[in-house]
């Protein structure tokens, strides 16, 4: 057995999702002053590799406390999206088959774009459209992405925008609405095999409606 960590590290000034709250870590005890070291972490949460509660953008939907810890492993499938150029969209064609899908509860999407962390390219990741979206959670499979989202990202620079990217967020109302979670800003998922088990789980936050984790991969 062999395990992958997936995760981004947890840093000040780390990228975030445009226009939310910055990470920032601040220091307010050390040993040699106060006997024991210390920080204040501030981030929102939805900062770094997250997964995402259905109730994020659904009212009445299950949030983190609701859902037990058996629902955050996962039996995953690697989706090879390595030859999608820039805001590209990832439709049903670009989906494994439904017999493929019906060995896994997570679809990850491996777009390679965790490679342009830290840049504003990183913006630009392929999405899913909402039909994709549709058909995972029809097939009862949540998704995981490693980029920020499953939808697009509004760009650094919005002529890269294309006229026919969506306005609003389909591919989240999609799995949301069939009560699945999302996992967002998973880094190294070109490396892992085609099936792989996902460990992502987040802080049992009252009303949660989402959380950094620690995303592992076992293969």
């Amino acid at each position: 057995m062999t395990l992958s960590d997936l995760t981004h590290a947890v840093a000040d000034g780390m990228p975030v999702y445009p226009d939310t709250t910055p990470v920032e870590i601040e220091q307010t005890t050390s040993v040699a002053a106060d006997g024991a070291r210390a920080h204040v972490l501030t981030l929102q949460t939805h900062a770094g590799t997250h997964v995402d509660a259905p109730c994020h953008m659904r009212d009445g939907a299950p949030c983190l406390d609701a859902l037990d810890v058996d629902d955050f492993r996962f039996d995953a499938v690697r989706v090879d999206c390595t030859d999608k150029d820039a805001r590209e969209p990832i439709g049903v064609d670009d989906l494994p088959e439904s017999d493929v899908a019906a060995e896994a509860d997570l679809l990850a999407f491996a777009t390679g774009w965790d490679e342009h962390w830290g840049t504003d390219r990183y913006r630009d990741h392929p999405y899913l459209t909402g039909d994709a979206a549709a058909w995972c959670a029809e097939h009862g499979c949540a998704v995981g992405v490693d980029g920020f989202s499953p939808d697009p990202t509004p760009s650094a620079d919005p002529d890269r925008e294309r006229d026919a990217e969506p306005d609003a967020y389909d591919a989240h109302a999609a799995l949301f609405a069939a009560d699945q979670c999302i996992v967002e800003n998973l880094a190294n998922l070109t490396a892992l095999p085609d099936s792989f088990v996902l460990h992502a789980y987040p802080l049992p936050i009252a009303g949660g409606d989402g959380c950094p984790v620690r995303a592992v991969a076992e293969h």
